[in-house]
């Protein structure tokens, strides 16, 4: 099952096989609804970080970028001899299904890659609470706020933990094809979302399919979100995301954005194809050119290998624009993170491979693999790569800069994901108003969270 930032991209001629976690997690030992990290269950790491002298061996299960994670495993390897780390790699859907019964497990492994739900399991008790190693590593000068807030838990007492650690981050925008776009007589990136219609509109007159959306699976899931990160103020969207008490998506704001996706269906401006289309299939579209190409493409980092090696110079890529210029800089986005079991006998070996990833050997190999480097205020230790790669990577800076990353929306409740693209689906093939979606996403939260908010 694809999930928001899942597609198969090739950083130079590598392939990597994508499925982060940004999924529902089903499983047993359900928590109360709404739930969030209750103190007198949260374990907490010790406040020592001394790795142990002796021969450690830590197990890792995770289900994303296998090469990425054995690239990181040897150069931490090299750092510490002594602390060997084994692998064990499952494919998404088995993952998702498991890790709560797996974290429960007496057997669980010593980390594990973060996903959508894990906050309930932190609830329960089944990972370890970071913040002493955040104070003592000093996490907060090297990893950016956002990064951090996004894995700090949910629901009451939110922001006082810290539940995983970022290796590398993804983020979402829109790519062109500049030649086509000229075609067009588009000649820069939009400065405004009326501005970025205006050259929809042109491509559709230039007899040009304006915008691919792999709706299929996420892509039409980005579009909105891109389009909700810019009407909503980001405290009102992640106070939603959190399960904040009376927190709300749908509001006048949120209702005009949800109607432009709509309109923007109506006058041919999205793909013919969107609802049939995945993601992989949009880029690939996208980078052939010809009568499945589109003049613009919405998809996330994780494609910007595949679109830089095959596009070259040709592409280009931006933030999708707020309605005024110069406006604070927004994107959904999150990373591929890593916990610490509550059952490990190691948790400072573990914790040494977490503040790892926070050196400059791991941002060089995160980065080469196709992700952003998780820098932290001010770190220009990796360089900006040339063409697409670079705007990508400076689009990045802007965003964390102006701490605009909003989690991807269906981080709010685990069951959210099928949800929340099956409605968009509806959107694009007007089949339901926005009114009608906003409230089933409400009634969701509500479900999930177990208390009162807006409609």
């Amino acid at each position: 099952m694809a999930h928001p930032w899942t597609t198969a991209y090739r950083p130079g001629r590598r392939a990597l096989c994508g499925a982060l976690l940004a999924a529902p997690l089903t499983g047993c030992a359900a928590l109360t609804p709404g739930s969030g990290p209750d103190t007198s269950r949260t374990r907490t790491v010790p406040r020592a970080t001394a790795v142990p002298a002796g021969d450690v061996t830590l197990r890792l299960t995770f289900a994303d970028a296998p090469e990425m994670v054995d690239a990181l495993i040897a150069a931490f390897h090299k750092r510490h001899p002594n602390v060997r780390i084994e692998p064990a790699y499952t494919q998404f859907a088995d993952y998702v299904k498991s890790l709560k019964l797996t974290m429960a497990s007496e057997t669980a492994p010593d980390l594990a890659q973060f996903a959508v739900g894990m906050n309930d399991v932190a609830a329960r008790g089944d990972i370890l609470d970071l913040t002493p190693y955040r104070d003592a590593y000093g996490w907060r000068e090297r990893f950016p706020a956002t990064a951090l807030d996004q894995l700090a838990g949910s629901g009451p007492g939110a922001g006082r933990h810290l539940f995983g650690v970022p290796a590398g981050l993804s983020m979402t925008g829109i790519y062109y094809d500049k030649r086509r776009a000229a075609r067009a007589g588009v000649r820069r990136p939009p400065r405004t979302l009326d501005e970025f219609e205006a050259q929809l509109a042109a491509a559709r007159r230039a007899g040009m399919t304006p915008l691919g959306v792999g709706a299929l699976d996420s892509g039409g899931l980005h579009l909105w979100a891109g389009l909700i990160n810019n009407a909503m103020p980001p405290r009102d969207y992640r106070a939603w995301v959190k399960g904040e008490p009376g927190a709300t998506i749908r509001t006048p704001a949120t209702l005009r954005a949800t109607r432009r996706l709509v309109d923007w269906s109506r006058r041919g401006y999205l793909s013919e194809s969107a609802n049939g289309t995945t993601q992989v299939d949009s880029t690939g579209g996208f980078i052939r050119g010809g009568s499945a190409g589109s003049v613009f493409l919405v998809n996330g980092n994780w494609a910007a290998g595949q679109v830089a090696e095959a596009m070259g110079e040709r592409a280009g890529f931006f933030l999708m624009p707020a309605e005024r210029a110069h406006a604070r800089a927004m994107a959904s986005g999150f990373s591929v993170s890593y916990a610490i079991s509550a059952r490990t006998r190691h948790p400072q070996a573990a914790g040494a491979f977490l503040d790892f990833l926070a050196s400059r050997a791991s941002a060089k190999l995160v980065s080469g693999f196709g992700f952003l480097p998780p820098d932290g205020p001010g770190d220009t230790s990796v360089p900006v790569p040339e063409g697409v790669l670079g705007e990508v990577a400076r689009a990045h800076r802007r965003v964390t800069a102006d701490d605009g990353m909003n989690h991807f929306p269906d981080f709010t409740a685990p069951d959210m994901l099928d949800p929340l693209r099956a409605g968009v689906q509806k959107l694009i093939a007007d089949r339901t108003t926005p009114g009608e979606f906003l409230d089933s996403l409400q009634d969701m939260w509500r479900e999930h969270y177990g208390r009162g908010g807006g409609r």
